[in-house]
């Protein structure tokens, strides 16, 4: 698995303001039940939606990938991306905060994005 699908999947939440764009790589980890985790938030219901709608959108048109699974959509606070060896979650901000996912993935390598970088 290369890179290019994180990318992929940071650059179109950020194309749609998400915030706080990381991944979170789990393979040193061992116990993971998937490769990476690569998590955002947006402060409203309407654009967790629309960050999520983008991913499934980029996936499949730059990398050829359908989403395996998904959670969330019936009230947009936390949406869950299943990819099989990447898991995208997108938070709404609050409870992003409440869960604090990456606090519990402490010792995963973390890439944080922004637009920024190209």
């Amino acid at each position: 698995m290369d890179n290019k699908e994180i990318k992929v999947i940071a650059d179109a939440m950020l194309e749609k303001k998400g915030a706080d764009v990381v991944s979170l790589d789990l393979r040193p980890i061992g116990t993971a039940i998937s490769d990476y985790f690569i998590v955002c938030n947006a402060d409203s219901t309407t654009n967790v939606n629309a960050i999520a709608d983008n991913i499934e959108d980029r996936m499949i048109e730059k990398c050829g990938r359908k989403v395996l699974r998904s959670q969330g959509k019936e009230n947009s606070f936390w949406i869950i991306l299943d990819y099989g060896d990447i898991v995208v979650h997108v938070f709404q901000t609050e409870y992003r905060e409440f869960y604090r996912l990456e606090a519990l993935w402490a010792d995963a390598e973390r890439t944080e994005f922004s637009d920024s970088q190209e």
